[in-house]
């Protein structure tokens, strides 16, 4: 029987809960029938605006979605990536109204899940409530790390660390076997996420490349040399709460159409 894209969206975001939490048959089944409306958005348009009041969260099914915090003039600073099994704005279930908004970065598909389906859920299995908890208080550790990226490293160590956190990310393995994962996202893109100009981000991706450390190439990243690339970040996976005992699942694509 195929699988269609809401229960293969939830299969994602049950795998990327697994990762931290234990679940049994029954807490597993009840969230993947969870309800939930698939919306396609355009590459460049907004999915949540800040300060709209929402009564569902955004699991993104497919693409590349940026999470942005914005000034009074209109500019904007990314604060998070989320790719595929990712659920966007989980926080939104207690935090309706959007201190960030969400972004489509490339085209899009996200499954919009009713906030009263998941409290009715976490409501019957507390121990799926716990497991949300685990993902919101890791998002929180990214933002931190983001936070710090932009307060106190260099370009180098900024683009370094972004691209060893991804590859962690997608690969949901402390030390990724795969060196090369797919990512459309563009020099500007990059340079919003990391508090930098395009032109920084080109000269800083030309001295990565020349080291030998990492390269961006046609929305494909590869990873030269690991070991030299998380030192030039001091990239510690940690934060990321991924148990060495967990099993890396396949590496998922996060290019856009």
């Amino acid at each position: 029987m195929e699988i269609g894209p809401r229960r293969q969206g939830l299969q994602l975001f049950l795998q990327r809960l697994s990762l931290r939490s234990d679940l049994n048959g029954e807490e597993r089944e009840a969230l993947l029938a969870l309800p939930g409306q698939p919306q396609r958005v355009e590459a460049h348009r907004d999915i949540v605006g800040l300060g709209d009041d929402v009564d569902h969260a955004c699991l993104v099914l497919d693409g590349l979605v940026g999470r942005f915090a914005q000034l009074s003039d209109g500019r904007r600073q990314t604060i998070g990536l989320h790719s595929p099994g990712d659920m966007a704005d989980l926080y939104s279930l207690m935090m309706p109204k959007a201190p960030s908004a969400l972004h489509a970065l490339t085209k899009a598909t996200v499954l919009r899940i009713p906030h009263a389906a998941l409290r009715k859920l976490t409501a019957r299995y507390p121990a799926v409530g716990a497991a949300f908890w685990r993902d919101c208080v890791v998002d929180g550790n990214v933002m931190g790390q983001w936070l710090l990226n932009v307060g106190r490293r260099e370009a180098r160590g900024r683009l370094a660390h972004l691209i060893c956190e991804l590859a962690v990310r997608i690969s949901r393995s402390e030390r990724p076997s795969e060196r090369s994962y797919p990512i459309r996202i563009t020099q500007e893109q990059l340079a919003d996420a990391l508090g930098l100009t395009s032109v920084h981000v080109n000269r800083t991706l030309k001295a990565l490349r020349e080291e030998g450390l990492a390269s961006l190439a046609k929305g494909q990243v590869h990873i030269e040399d690991w070991d030299a690339l998380a030192a030039a970040a001091e990239f510690d996976p940690s934060y990321l709460g991924l148990p060495e005992s967990r099993v890396a699942t396949p590496a998922l694509s996060v290019q856009g159409s």
